[in-house]
């Protein structure tokens, strides 16, 4: 069996400007080639210029969300199919932000991820604990949780999502999980994906807690982890 290729996403959050974002994303270009898939997930308003530098490139782009609806009455919601138009190849699906500031539960996260897959959008679906259940030793039972939800949702398409371990504790917080802590709940949400679809030994499980130049070949020296981390602008 061949290696998994690595896979790192850029989050940019709620950052950008017309400048910021052209010399960012000319750095980007220029740094190629980069020996792992790269792609960067902008805000809405931003999908066009990125479409438009990154075109022809290797480099991939998505969004930060997007809604379970196709179409409808749902004023300010941005469907898959939209996404779909700017050529989005990925969409992040329940980070842990939209799970607490927006209250998104599990089975919203799973129908959202079912309608990125419906559109030809590879949803990155997010799980991960938050201090308090780690301490509590929750962790395996609330990532397990989350990620079964979705696949259940998504039923025989479940290997066509890419998983992304976020502990909320290490997200804009400073801190990061040890390699051999982002490695065990790796090789946990691995075995579960494996249970479900004989494709998941070619899933990719990025790893994204405050991701860091300093930390990011330790990281990335662990068999079952790719990454996804802010990109500053």
């Amino acid at each position: 069996m061949s290696a998994r290729r690595k896979l790192v996403v850029g989050n940019w959050k709620m950052h950008g400007s017309h400048p910021a974002n052209a010399e960012l994303l000319a750095g980007i270009v220029a740094a190629r080639p980069f020996g792992a898939d790269v792609a960067v997930c902008v805000p809405f308003p931003y999908l066009s210029e990125t479409a438009v530098t990154l075109a022809g490139s290797d480099l991939r782009w998505g969004a930060q969300d997007c809604s379970a609806h196709k179409q409808g009455a749902y004023t300010g919601e941005v469907s898959a199919t939209m996404l779909a138009e700017f050529g989005c190849r990925y969409v992040i699906v329940g980070h842990s932000e939209r799970r607490a500031m927006h209250a998104e539960s599990d089975q919203l996260v799973a129908d959202k991820a079912l309608a990125a897959l419906g559109s030809g959008v590879t949803p990155i679906v997010c799980v991960g604990e938050t201090l308090a259940q780690r301490e509590a030793g929750e962790t395996a039972a609330v990532v397990k949780r989350q990620l079964s939800v979705v696949i259940h949702t998504l039923a025989h398409c479940a290997s066509e999502m890419v998983v992304a371990y976020e502990p909320v504790w290490a997200i804009g917080t400073g801190l990061s999980a040890t390699p051999q802590q982002a490695q065990e709940v790796h090789q946990l949400l691995r075995a579960q994906l494996q249970a479900a679809t004989p494709r998941a030994v070619q899933m990719k499980i990025l790893y994204g807690g405050s991701v860091k130049p300093d930390n990011a070949a330790a990281l990335f020296a662990q068999p079952e982890l790719s990454a996804t981390r802010p990109t500053p602008i």
